[in-house]
């Protein structure tokens, strides 16, 4: 029996430490969290950190693992790659998984390489940046550089705005650091999604349109998605050619990758984030629904050597989202109200963080929210009546 370590056992992560146990390994899992739900789904859990390279190394020597994943985890994957790279097991390389995971290194590198990208830099200090900070065009994000689901994003307008934006993104980086960039007018929706390239060559990839702000939340701030894409096959296929040529640049080899990227007005390609794992927010499941295709699968094969074959481009059948479920106000949670008809007809899953009595927090972030919710629709017309009028289909009641 083949050994599978996973870095962390949130409730996002225990779909891929049962579809591992259903494929026959002995899971084992780490984080430093013991009391968070997936450790009870693994054969064995161990206390360590899943950021602390070292630790996590000297824990995959001791119990002789056969393979590692860091799934829908940025912050894992990093120690994923250097576990796998030291070891000798399957993987991509560490350099190039640590610079998809560090803003300001990834914009230098898309810079370096050609690609479309936002005027941008990386900094450690307030002082630093409001120096440089004429030098860009406003508006501006101001971002951690080793954050994701909007953690700590701020868009400011003036400088006199900078100081603010840039305390809330270092309270929401590891390292401290924080990159300031120019806002590219964005044409249609932000494009979301995951993909999954085998030996180097992108063989998968399922979009979606993001969905950004509501009454009540702030603005850029990620609230789910729909599927299929509204992109032309025309343009798919150029985002298509613009990642084949970043995994290429990268040296990447059998990998799942979360997907943010943008067209301005020219249809200009802008590839903001190249996560090196699943989509979190259960996108690899919002993308079963849709495609049949489990990436889920295809991860645990990858990280254990084993061939992905029948991988391949599948279109969507069908129209299906995964939403956050959060709250607009602060207080006690109380229960998850739904329309009746929508229960019946549209909602296919429901994961949910929080119990009767829980903290609840006014949504700014992923890190506010209570879980998230997948649901169908017959049309696009539909979808889009749903998600645009979203309070009338569900809502968290708060005491």
């Amino acid at each position: 029996m083949k050994k599978l370590l996973m870095l962390g056992g949130s409730m996002q992560q225990i779909p891929a430490i049962l579809c591992a146990k259903e494929m026959g390994c002995h899971v084992i899992t780490c984080d430093y969290l013991p009391d968070n739900p997936g450790h009870r789904y693994a054969d064995e859990y161990y206390n360590v950190s899943t950021t602390n390279l070292e630790d996590v190394l000297e824990l995959a020597k001791r119990l002789k693992i056969d393979g590692i994943v860091a799934y829908a985890s940025d912050p894992s994957a990093p120690a994923a790659a250097y576990v796998s790279e030291k070891l000798g097991l399957p993987g991509n390389p560490y350099e190039s998984v640590h610079l998809l995971t560090q803003k300001d290194l990834f914009r230098e590198f898309l810079t370096k390489h050609g690609f479309h990208v936002p005027k941008a830099k990386g900094y450690k200090t307030y002082e630093e940046a409001v120096k440089e900070i004429e030098q860009f065009a406003f508006p501006v994000m101001v971002k951690p550089v080793d954050s994701s689901g909007s953690k700590g994003v701020v868009k400011i307008f003036e400088k006199g705005q900078l100081l603010d934006a840039v305390n809330e993104a270092l309270s929401y980086s590891r390292g401290k650091r924080f990159i300031v960039e120019e806002f590219i007018e964005k044409k249609g929706y932000q494009i979301s999604g995951d993909g999954f390239s085998v030996d180097g060559k992108l063989l998968f990839t399922s979009y979606g349109n993001e969905l950004y702000s509501r009454k009540g939340t702030r603005e850029y701030v990620a609230l789910g998605e729909f599927w299929p894409s509204l992109l032309s096959e025309c343009l798919k296929a150029k985002v298509d050619n613009e990642l084949q040529k970043l995994i290429t640049a990268l040296g990447m080899k059998t990998c799942a990758y979360n997907i943010e990227v943008i067209l301005d007005a020219n249809d200009d390609v802008y590839i903001l984030e190249l996560g090196p794992r699943n989509g979190g927010s259960y996108i690899p499941q919002l993308i079963q629904y849709a495609t049949g295709v489990d990436l889920v699968s295809y991860t645990i094969k990858a990280a254990l050597g084993e061939a992905c074959t029948g991988l391949k481009m599948t279109e969507t059948k069908g129209f299906f989202s995964n939403y956050m479920l959060l709250s607009t106000v602060p207080g006690k949670f109380k229960e998850l109200w739904f329309d009746e008809e929508f229960k019946k007809k549209n909602l296919l899953d429901v994961y949910c963080t929080c119990s009767k009595g829980d903290e609840v927090y006014a949504y700014q972030n992923t890190s506010h929210s209570l879980g998230t919710i997948l649901f169908q629709a017959e049309s696009m017309e539909e979808m889009l009546e749903i998600t645009n009028n979203i309070e009338q289909y569900y809502h968290v009641e708060v005491e």
